[in-house]
């Protein structure tokens, strides 16, 4: 791909999941043109960001990609766990998936362990505490214009707050859930802290997609909020560190002996990561399923042996499914590799579980 055919990304600096794929971009080296924008406003009059001439995405989100198809058409993709792996077929070089079968399968769990787990922790802290409330409302909506009038920015604040507010019983943050979500970032700052004592990266020498999305959601929760930067900054030094590293890998030389080796015993920290993502992302990914595949709009179960109560969201069964789709596509060794480290680390009920019907 030359230089003319960059790839365009529309978002925000203010997303973790377009600092997430503009981070894999860098990394990659792929040429990329980042579009600073929300993609809903694309082609307001006077928007700096007017994009009328690209295609609309089916629903508008951050980041908004735009790739060519198999006819040569551009057209708008948003999910970034598939457009890494899109990314990852036609562009084969520095990849950000293992090419060891089990650890991609494991990769891809942490991934969504952190587009989906870790992103209740970011807007709850965003959202749920005065300081953190403050500050993201009067700075996110400069995000997409410095030059507003002090007037509109107010209106914009405001209006934004309210509408991010509003939204936290639908990610899962309320006063039922409050200690859960705050424990558990917690606890995963400590167990990151621990595995970068040894590890510069989750999966070896080398960074995976897990990692980008962990960073993505970092962003925001050790760099920009108050509340979670001041923890991560008292608890996980390292962390802080790793977050901005990988902001732009793109100088950073790897090879594929970088990724842990098949001979490898996986180090403990890396399965300490593991249960955790048992110990609160599954059992309520598996309640989700449930209640999507049997249309209640509510669903209610225990994290971390607490009571969890949240609407049911349609999305995170498609997660779900993914999750086993990946585990399905292994082969019977590689599945059986797998299954053993699910089994000891308290994850074998993700692959097995069959929520119901299409949603």
């Amino acid at each position: 791909m030359d230089q003319t055919d960059a790839i365009k990304l529309q978002g925000i600096h203010g997303s973790p999941y377009t600092r997430k794929m503009l981070a894999v971009l860098r990394f990659r080296r792929l040429p990329y043109r980042f579009i600073v924008n929300w993609p809903q406003n694309s082609d307001a009059p006077g928007n700096p960001g007017d994009r009328s001439d690209l295609p609309k995405p089916k629903v508008p989100l951050l980041p908004t990609v735009y790739l060519r198809n198999d006819a040569g058409e551009l057209e708008a993709v948003t999910d970034t766990t598939q457009i890494i792996r899109r990314l990852e077929s036609e562009f084969p070089t520095r990849y950000v998936v293992p090419n060891n079968p089990v650890l991609a399968f494991l990769n891809y769990i942490l991934e969504d362990y952190a587009d989906e787990w870790l992103t209740r922790c970011m807007f709850h802290y965003r959202w749920h505490f005065e300081p953190d409330i403050e500050k993201a409302g009067r700075i996110l909506p400069l995000y997409v214009r410095v030059d507003l009038s002090p007037e509109m920015h107010a209106a914009q604040a405001a209006e934004f707050t309210k509408r991010q507010i509003d939204r936290l019983p639908v990610v899962g943050s309320n006063e039922t859930t409050a200690q859960v979500i705050e424990a558990s970032y917690l606890r995963f700052l400590q167990l990151l802290e621990s595995h970068l004592q040894s590890h510069p990266f989750l999966f070896g020498h080398r960074p995976a997609s897990s990692d980008f999305a962990m960073m993505g959601q970092l962003t925001c929760l050790t760099h920009f909020d108050p509340t979670p930067t001041r923890l991560c900054e008292s608890l996980a030094p390292r962390v802080y560190a790793w977050v901005e590293h990988l902001e732009d890998l793109s100088g950073y030389e790897v090879e594929d002996r970088d990724w842990l080796g098949e001979s490898d015993d996986l180090p403990d920290s890396l399965l300490a990561l593991m249960s955790e993502v048992a110990r609160t992302h599954m059992p309520q990914l598996m309640a989700n399923g449930r209640a999507v595949a049997e249309r209640k709009e509510v669903f209610r179960t225990e994290v971390d042996g607490k009571a969890w109560v949240q609407p049911s969201f349609p999305y995170q069964l498609k997660c779900l499914r993914w999750i086993q789709q990946e585990f399905r596509s292994l082969s019977g060794e590689d599945q059986a590799s797998a299954s053993a480290i699910l089994e000891s680390t308290g994850l074998a009920p993700l692959v097995d579980y069959t929520p119901g019907g299409p949603i």
